[in-house]
């Protein structure tokens, strides 16, 4: 075991004792203003899933472009730092259906709602209403959750990273990546050129009408959902439920179950979904190559594409990339190095899944992104 990796795993040792402090330290702790940080949710017409997380509230001042390098990194720390209310009750309510849940020791709140009656295609509004503990005030702690049910049209659904994938990170280098997170906000993280009118172009599909669904996989924290979020937003990239991870020993050294968080997401997702393949986009960095090979691997006849954005350059890395694209090809599986979002582009409108006039559509947003000034 090397040092990075014998240390981070006594970093998750210490956080899963802290779990332990909060759970005892809330027992006698007089609740103060409380809220539920709902996240987007998903499912199919008899079946949603969605999650929540219940936590001390912290007024969190809106980020400006303008903002110096000194009030991003107390605004990121604010939430790095946030104050989870574990073992909170929850009440779920979708029309007549209502169902209690407790959270876990990181006050996260892990929800299944199985409607009556089928669900019409697209967003549906969940309450949230915490049922104990309660605030000094007692006053009602309500959230509005949102959940996607991908209309019939859809022909497949697109699952992607975000890190180095949609939003420059330098994951491959984890002090720069801790830097560059401390010291901007969703105003001033650049996205990869393109990748916002590649996105809409997948979701929109060849018919431009489809609303194929988007799932962001990422080992990212849940406690920047709200960031990543608006990030998306600014960016004009398409509406998709995010699939992060608690906060830990990820953000400094190398993910321990990096790889098995992901595998787990993409095959949640599949199993969902059984009648729709999907594309699976990822950068060529850390693990997605290796990553997306073994969901071809375990699901046969489930994945179209795979598109590894080309991040690394050295020549060994692509070599074992080149290795597994061989690999998958046998499999009836294209898995593409591009160079940027123009090159995937090209390759989706060659299949027709998305429209061939996206393609310049594609080209001229990346234009825009390379022009943009610096934040």
């Amino acid at each position: 075991m090397n040092l990075r990796s014998a240390f981070g795993r006594w970093v998750d040792r210490a956080d899963r004792l802290n779990d332990l402090r909060q759970v005892h330290w809330q027992r006698w702790r007089p609740p103060g203003p409380l809220e539920i940080a709902p996240y987007l949710g998903w499912g199919t017409p008899r079946r949603l899933q969605l999650g929540a997380r219940v936590l001390r509230l912290v007024a969190h001042r809106a980020p400006q472009a303008s903002d110096p390098a000194w009030r991003n990194l107390i605004s990121v720390w604010r939430r790095l730092a946030s104050d989870e209310v574990p073992r909170a009750r929850v009440r779920t309510t979708l029309g007549p259906l209502s169902v209690e849940t407790q959270a876990d020791d990181e006050g996260h709140v892990q929800l299944v709602l199985e409607p009556g009656a089928p669900l019409q295609p697209g967003w549906h509004a969940v309450e949230l209403e915490l049922l104990s503990p309660l605030p000094r005030d007692a006053a009602p702690v309500r959230a509005t959750a949102r959940a996607l049910v991908p209309p019939d049209t859809a022909r497949f659904g697109v699952i992607s990273d975000l890190d180095d994938t949609v939003i420059w990170s330098h994951v491959s280098n984890r002090l720069r990546m801790l830097a560059l997170l401390l010291s901007s906000n969703a105003h001033t993280r650049k996205p990869f050129e393109g990748v916002a009118a590649l996105y809409r172009a997948l979701h929109d599909g060849a018919s431009g009408a489809e609303g194929n669904p988007v799932f962001y996989v990422s080992s990212s924290p849940w406690n920047l959902y709200a960031p990543l979020t608006e990030f998306l937003r600014l960016q004009g990239l398409p509406e998709g439920p995010l699939m992060l991870k608690d906060f830990g020993d990820h953000m400094l050294f190398a993910p321990l179950d990096h790889r098995g968080h992901k595998l787990r997401h993409i095959e949640q997702v599949l199993a969902t979904y059984a009648a729709l393949p999907f594309l699976l986009i990822g950068d060529s960095g850390e693990q997605d190559p290796e990553i997306y090979a073994q969901a071809v691997r375990d699901f046969p006849g489930r994945v179209r594409a795979v598109y590894i954005r080309s991040v690394d350059p050295d020549p060994a890395r692509q070599a074992a990339i080149a290795r597994l694209a061989e690999e998958t090809q046998r499999a009836g599986v294209p898995l593409l190095l591009v160079p940027d979002s123009l090159a995937a582009a090209r390759h989706a409108a060659e299949q027709g899944w998305i429209r061939p006039g996206a393609v310049e559509e594609v080209r001229a947003d990346k234009r825009d992104d390379e022009d943009a000034p610096p934040p």
